[in-house]
């Protein structure tokens, strides 16, 4: 089986917002079975976790004599490799990895700074004039991805790996309200949150957190 690695002890505090979230969801759709092991921090810049991750971070990926980090090439190695993740059509597959491409470079990194400075600069004295701007930079983005969904349930056809992606991604934005103000946005995350195999991958998170936590 391959083994991916997660948190000892998840900053998230068991949310699903951690990037291994990603690679079990889609383990979890395609129906393979995976190991978890999960490191430290310390652990995680030690030689034989930087051996798999040059970076120090999660997850990784290990299979056979295989090892690969980045979550979004983890699910795209995945999902080229067992059914469920990519449409059968050339042009629709390569639609569905712009998304992905779009949900990991264009709607990330607005969200996670934004989720960084509501964390880390509270205590800041330019905190309540820099997070209106932080704020304004993804209304920006989700304005334009609702123009695009519209009325659709995926982003573009049957659910693809795209879609797994851009869910993981905006699922960063559940304690910021952002989501309110996009009601067709929110009802799509609320569909990729439906799927029993996020369930599934939820909940096991949530499992490896709950344990750490009473070790």
């Amino acid at each position: 089986m391959p083994t991916i690695t997660a948190f000892e002890s998840s900053p998230d505090r068991g949310r699903g917002q951690a990037r291994d979230m990603r690679v079990r969801w889609a383990l979890e759709e395609i129906g393979q079975p995976y190991d978890v092991r999960l490191v430290s921090f310390k652990q995680m810049k030690q030689p034989a976790h930087l051996a798999l991750h040059p970076f120090g971070q999660i997850p990784t990926f290990e299979d056979g004599d295989l090892a690969l980090f980045e979550s979004g090439a983890i699910v795209l190695h995945l999902a080229e490799r067992h059914a469920g993740l990519l449409p059968l059509g050339a042009n629709a597959r390569s639609r569905a990895i712009a998304w992905m491409f779009a949900a990991l470079n264009t709607l990330e990194p607005p969200i996670v700074e934004l989720g960084m400075a509501m964390l880390f600069e509270r205590d800041k004295s330019w905190y309540e004039a820099r997070l209106p701007m932080l704020q304004d930079r993804v209304r920006v983005r989700l304005g334009e991805l609702s123009a695009r969904l519209g009325d659709a349930d995926w982003l573009d056809g049957a659910f693809s790996a795209g879609d797994l992606m851009m869910v993981t991604v905006l699922r960063r934005l559940n304690t910021s309200g952002l989501l309110d103000e996009y009601p067709d946005i929110a009802a799509y995350v609320a569909r990729g949150e439906a799927r029993p195999a996020f369930r599934r991958a939820f909940e096991a998170q949530l499992a490896a957190f709950t344990a750490a936590s009473r070790s």
